[in-house]
């Protein structure tokens, strides 16, 4: 019986943007080196918390969608940088689990929409562990919650980039984030959308903290990937 392939856990703790994106491209090249491999991994998952920074994809609107100027960005100690992932503008900052899962996707049987809806339902079901009811919509890729108002606010932004087949790059769920740095940019190029947080929903005394989200978020991520090689590996009915 053929065992289910695994994925190492590295938490970078707070680190730069810059740092943790050389990081990336350096465990994409090893997973990409281990397909000649007989290691039965998936790849490596790692965690990190940003300070404050502002990330701007290549899409042509995407910098317009940076409200804020130089020196507005220097006064907050907020700075920006360009990426190579998906998506439009995005912040990252203290109080926000990112996870950058670096996963051969080929061995885990995954094409990239099916993986983004994999990550989406990884987030909902870490969200619904601390009684939070989240789930995707049709106004873009992510995770979102629905307000007393009927307003959709999204809690967790994802922006993703192949190469070789390996993801690289993932997604950043606002658990203590400070909220009020959204206003510096239009998030995710989504004009009049609200961004929420874990603790704007439950509140000082209920919110947990990053450390506490972490093994939530691995243990979701761990058993999506496992049922879905399942069901990939099970033989179809005949008809």
């Amino acid at each position: 019986m053929k065992s289910t392939p695994h994925f190492d856990i590295i938490n970078l703790g707070a680190l730069g943007y810059v740092q943790a994106y050389q990081i990336q491209r350096t465990h994409l090249d090893q997973v990409v080196e281990s397909r000649d491999s007989s290691a039965n991994t998936l790849g490596r998952v790692l965690l990190v918390e940003h300070p404050p920074v502002i990330t701007v994809t290549r899409r042509p609107d995407a910098a317009s969608h940076v409200l804020a100027d130089h020196q507005t960005l220097h006064d907050q100690g907020v700075q920006i940088h360009q990426t190579d992932r998906g998506g439009d503008v995005t912040y990252h900052g203290p109080g926000q689990l990112v996870c950058y899962p670096i996963l051969d996707l080929n061995r885990a049987k995954l094409r990239l929409h099916d993986y983004m809806r994999l990550l989406e339902s990884v987030v909902i079901d870490t969200l619904a562990a601390f009684n939070i009811h989240a789930h995707r919509h049709d106004l873009g890729t992510g995770v979102w919650v629905t307000a007393e108002d009927k307003q959709q606010s999204k809690i967790c932004a994802m922006g993703l980039r192949v190469r070789r087949w390996v993801s690289m790059h993932g997604l950043a769920i606002n658990v203590r984030t400070n909220l009020d740095h959204f206003n510096l940019i239009v998030p995710c190029g989504l004009s009049n959308r609200r961004v929420t947080s874990m603790l704007q929903i439950l509140g000082h005394q209920n919110c947990p903290t990053i450390e506490q989200v972490q093994p939530i978020l691995i243990a979701q991520l761990e058993s999506h990937l496992t049922n879905h090689l399942a069901e990939h590996r099970a033989p179809k009915p005949h008809a």
